[in-house]
């Protein structure tokens, strides 16, 4: 990036100096989206209630913080035609699913530009030196970025009324309304509430939450490709609910790409069989399809239950390419309650690893060999069946593990164990970097 004296900047046109400051925030686009994010969820806590939305909200910082950057970066002095970013419209049909009232996106919108404005300011001052020019480029700067606010924020409220209408006119919109009644906790009649989902809320449920990596199902962006990600999220479910055997799911959209869905039954699904055939319908689904498996409940209170369990988990697994695309509940129980503070459990990791906490592949192949090894009562034999190698590597690592944590694995089993659990459903969450 360029560094300019007082001299060499006063030679230099306002465009030129402008697209210098565009330029070096540009380079710290991820800090400043990430303050952004963490200022909206003060201001609004509701929109990191999950890991869809928050994920959603955080996509629409960055989009628009790119955009404006890029414009202010063109040297001719021109901007581009304003064009909304097409995820500052997913987050937005999403908060309006959620029953959020729209006052909370125009507060978002001012506290991000707040943030904007402040980094500009630092930025500006820092590529222009006092005097005319720096007053020249803040207004032409603040000019643009608030008219450019001004007109999204314009934007996206008649977005989120056309959503209001369109989607939330009818049926849908009871639906919708029910869910939420029940998801909070609200007393509802159980009867009534089965008719208007048209699911029977007195059997036993399977929450699912179904969601795309990378955001989307498949390549480009808009309404028209949040609909392909809604029909390769629905075709998932229903080869979920094939293979469990639930007649008709309940299907609750919950983002632009991710569902919410309960598999009803009458009886609890074999905890043996299920898996497996959750597995084996979930290789048939689209390729970014992924799947959060609650655990099965019984009645309202089950329902609701279940969706909270299927929900942490998937907050958990989110955005880890390593984890598994059919994530149970069940499997991450342990991690999701010793995981509620992502920092602390970090440093008990650290503390308890050692060395072996390092975000390496050779710590990695340590972690997971001990783990494994410990999982299986110390017998090598099993533990190089599991791990599909030879029972003297098990043994060759195993030692080397246990010179690096410099005490034998029996010394604070249980809290070893949790730090190596940690680490193999986390990996870099609350590892440390090299």
């Amino acid at each position: 990036m360029r560094r300019h004296t007082g001299v060499v900047a006063a030679e230099r046109t306002v465009p030129d100096l402008i697209a210098d400051v565009a330029e070096l925030l540009l380079a710290d686009l991820d800090a400043i989206g990430a303050e952004m994010d963490a200022s909206e969820l003060a201001l609004a806590p509701m929109l990191g209630a999950d890991a869809a939305l928050a994920a959603e909200v955080s996509a629409s910082n960055r989009a628009n913080a790119e955009r404006i950057l890029t414009g202010l970066a063109r040297r001719d002095g021109t901007h581009p035609p304003l064009e909304v970013p097409p995820e500052a419209l997913d987050v937005v049909r999403t908060i309006v699913r959620r029953g959020v009232d729209l006052d909370v996106i125009f507060q978002a919108y001012r506290r991000g530009q707040n943030i904007a404005w402040e980094h500009w300011m630092a930025a500006a001052a820092r590529v222009v030196p006092p005097g005319p020019q720096l007053v020249e480029v803040l207004q032409r700067s603040s000019r643009f970025l608030f008219e450019y606010v001004d007109q999204v924020i314009a934007r996206v409220i008649a977005e989120a009324q056309h959503e209001r209408e369109e989607v939330l006119g009818g049926a849908l919109a009871r639906r919708i309304e029910m869910v939420r009644l029940i998801l909070d906790g609200a007393p509802i009649d159980r009867r009534r509430a089965s008719e208007r989902l048209d699911y029977d809320l007195d059997r036993r449920h399977t929450a699912l939450v179904v969601w795309t990596e990378a955001g989307r199902a498949g390549p480009g962006s808009g309404r028209r490709d949040g609909e392909a990600a809604h029909g390769a999220l629905e075709s998932a479910v229903g080869l979920l609910a094939h293979a469990a055997g639930a007649h008709r799911p309940l299907i609750f959209p919950a983002a632009t790409s991710t569902l919410w869905a309960w598999l009803g039954s009458r009886t609890d699904p074999d905890p043996t069989t299920l898996p497996l055939a959750l597995g084996a319908a979930i290789s048939s689904a689209h390729p970014r399809v992924r799947v959060a498996v609650g655990p099965t409940r019984a009645g309202i209170t089950g329902f609701r239950t279940s969706h909270t369990a299927a929900l942490d988990v998937q907050q958990l697994v989110a955005g880890q390419s390593r984890s598994e695309r059919l994530a149970f509940h069940r499997d991450f129980e342990v991690t999701a309650l010793a995981a509620r503070d992502r920092t602390l459990a970090a440093g008990f990791v650290a503390s308890t690893l050692g060395p072996l906490a390092a975000d390496t592949d050779t710590a990695e192949r340590l972690r997971e060999t001990l783990r494994v090894f410990l999982d299986e009562a110390e017998n090598a034999p099993r533990a190089a069946e599991r791990l599909h190698t030879h029972r003297n590597t098990v043994l060759q690592r195993v030692a080397r593990a246990t010179e690096l944590l410099g005490r034998r694995p029996g010394e604070r089993r249980l809290a070893l164990e949790l730090a190596l659990e940690l680490a193999h459903r986390l990996g870099s969450g609350v590892l440390t970097r090299p």
